[in-house]
This record gives structure tokens, C-alpha cells and sequence, in this order.
């Protein structure tokens, strides 16, 4: 459960590099808890579309799936939220 954790936390600070923009996540440890989130779901829906396309039943998301995953994972929540404005 841990290593889950961690390595979602690794996989989402990754997709919010790759991706350019700033999200709403709110700054802090809630911040935080949120980018591994979004990386643990990442993994999820990047071992979901390898299953669908090529993998087989067992397939487990590697690292490229779950980064692409949690791009995507992304991508929606700023469809959905959009991003913080930092020009204030």
C-alpha cells in the first residue's frame, strides 16, 4: 500500500511536469495527496487502455502506461476545473 502511494505520488508529480499549466490543486499537503492520487487513478486508466488495445487480462500498468495515464487523468481535471490563473 505504501509503494502504491509512493510510486502514484512519483507517476503524478510526472504527468503535472510533462503537462504545462498549473492545476487547482490547492498548495500544501493536500497538494501533494492529491498528485498521488491522481497518479494511483493514472496507473489505473493507463492499465485499462493497455488492456483494451494490446495487453492481455493481467496486464499491471508499467511506468509509461501509468504516466500516460495519469496525463490523461489530467487532462480531465482541468477540462473539468481548469487551471489556476497566476496572473494576479
Amino acid at each position: 500500500m505504501i509503494g502504491q502511494i509512493i510510486g502514484g505520488l512519483i507517476v503524478g508529480v510526472i504527468a503535472r511536469l510533462i503537462m504545462p499549466g498549473k492545476e487547482v490543486f490547492p498548495d500544501g499537503i493536500v497538494g501533494w495527496i492529491l498528485t498521488a492520487v491522481l497518479g494511483i487513478v493514472g496507473a489505473v486508466v493507463g492499465g485499462f487502455v493497455a488492456r483494451a488495445l494490446w495487453a492481455g487480462e493481467n496486464y499491471a500498468a508499467g511506468w509509461i502506461m501509468s504516466i500516460l495515464g495519469a496525463i490523461i487523468v489530467l487532462f480531465i481535471v482541468r477540462l473539468l476545473f481548469g487551471t489556476k490563473n497566476t496572473m494576479a
